[in-house]
Order: C-alpha cells, then sequence, then structure tokens
C-alpha cells in the first residue's frame, strides 16, 4: 500500500514527507519502546507510536523507517518536523488510538515484519 493510503485511511495530517506519498510500503509496527523497535523488529517500512520526541525519528532512520505515524493527536514541535524533513522521513499524526490504527492498517493488508510480526 502507498503512504497516501495510509494517510487516507487514517485520516492523518502530514507534517513533513509529502513528497513520499507515492511510496509503497509492505510492513509496520507498533510501539513506544524505542529499544523494542531497535532490539525486535527488522524490515519495517512504517512506525506506530504514540511517543513524541526526537528519538523516534533517530530510531527511524537506522532501521529505514519511511514513515512515522503519531497517535492520539500527538503533535512534534517544529525542530522535530524539520528533523524529519531533513532526513526524508514522512512524519503524520493522527486522533486515533495506537490498537484502532494498528487493528486498520493490520486490515487493510499491512503486516508486520522480522521475526515477531510474521
Amino acid at each position: 500500500m502507498t503512504v497516501q493510503f495510509i494517510k487516507e485511511l487514517l485520516n492523518a495530517r502530514v507534517l513533513a514527507g509529502n513528497e513520499i506519498l507515492d511510496r509503497e510500503v509492505y510492513t509496520a509496527c507498533g510501539s513506544d519502546m524505542m529499544s523494542d523497535v531497535l532490539a525486535h523488529v527488522d524490515d519495517q517500512s512504517v512506525l506506530i507510536t504514540g511517543l513524541c520526541n526526537p528519538q523516534v525519528l533517530r530510531t527511524a532512520e537506522m532501521m529505514d523507517i519511511v514513515c512515522v505515524i503519531m497517535v492520539r493527536d500527538k503533535c512534534p514541535d517544529d525542530a522535530m518536523i524539520k528533523m524529519a524533513k531533513d532526513r526524508n522521513i514522512c512524519l503524520m499524526t493522527t486522533a486515533l488510538p495506537m490498537f484502532t490504527a494498528c487493528g486498520l492498517l493490520y486490515s487493510a493488508g499491512l503486516r508486520g515484519g522480522g521475526s515477531h510480526g510474521k
């Protein structure tokens, strides 16, 4: 599915990365623990999180994550939005809780990657 489809499905607002909305993604993970993302997740394209700090984008960059979706209407500051733009990471926010956002994406065909998501 495309990042644009995810945006529409989750009624999300794009804060950075409009230029990559046509990018295809195949896997996702939902977590507020960046240490878990680093230790147990591989082959991810999308990260769904309620955490709103620069560590999320540092983790996304290290793991080659294309899109970060912040749930529960979390809104990063301008520095974090600039950081996402500089790293070519699509950054979105949605009013949905994490469980609902993950469920909608799973129902639409997005799957977890790595040994824990298959």
